[in-house]
């Protein structure tokens, strides 16, 4: 049995295309493993709060050495980070926003990011320790010409970054589900959904 972490990201709760693929993804996936745990975490509906500089202090005092209030504001950290570590897929669910990720998927990111915990740093080299997950990602982009060489692709800084976030923490197997004109015609949203759906189906088939 096997625990997927869904995170959802988009401020829309009601006409999200990321979200709705998402659904999609959990559906297909659970109809093809019924017995693997699905856990979900919604970072637009419940925001992850900012870190801070007693967070971040927090992070990087030894554990031996943390006072009372410096364990009360990186609990949420380690909470999110075991959640993290405890799934064997993560699937995360992301809008473009202003040419890269939502705030509140930062937000998450910053908790998670943590040194000692998801990655370490001998001097030289970084190394991630969030190893032997899978991701995939659904990406959402409101207008077209994002994909391939389209005239805006070089806007695109949501998928290079989230490859490299991903890798860094030392997940390397990620698979990118990505529709394009969420803010078209009903039809070319229709239409541009119905590929994507066919493409996470053709890769849980082969999960």
């Amino acid at each position: 049995m096997k625990t997927i972490l869904r995170v959802d990201t988009s401020s829309r709760t009601t006409g999200s295309q990321s979200r709705a693929l998402g659904d999609y993804f959990e559906s297909a996936w659970v109809k093809r493993n019924p017995g693997d745990r699905i856990v979900r975490r919604d970072v637009a509906e419940n925001p992850i709060p900012h870190i801070t500089s007693q967070t971040i202090a927090g992070f990087y005092t030894p554990d031996d050495q943390l006072t009372g209030e410096l364990r009360s504001v990186t609990v949420l950290s380690d909470r999110l980070i075991d959640e993290l570590r405890a799934a064997d897929v993560l699937l995360l669910t992301v809008p473009i926003y202003n040419f890269s990720i939502p705030s509140a998927l930062k937000a998450w990111i910053d908790q998670i990011v943590r040194i000692g915990r998801t990655f370490s740093y001998d001097g030289k080299n970084f190394t991630g320790l969030v190893t032997g997950k899978r991701a995939y990602v659904i990406c959402a982009y409101g207008a077209g010409g994002y994909l391939g060489n389209g005239p805006l692709a070089a806007y695109d800084f949501l998928r290079p970054y989230l490859t490299l976030l991903l890798n860094f923490l030392g997940i390397q197997d990620i698979h990118f589900f990505a529709v394009e004109g969420t803010t078209m015609d009903e039809a070319t949203v229709t239409e541009n959904a119905g590929k994507v759906k066919l493409e996470i189906a053709s890769a849980i088939s082969m999960a």
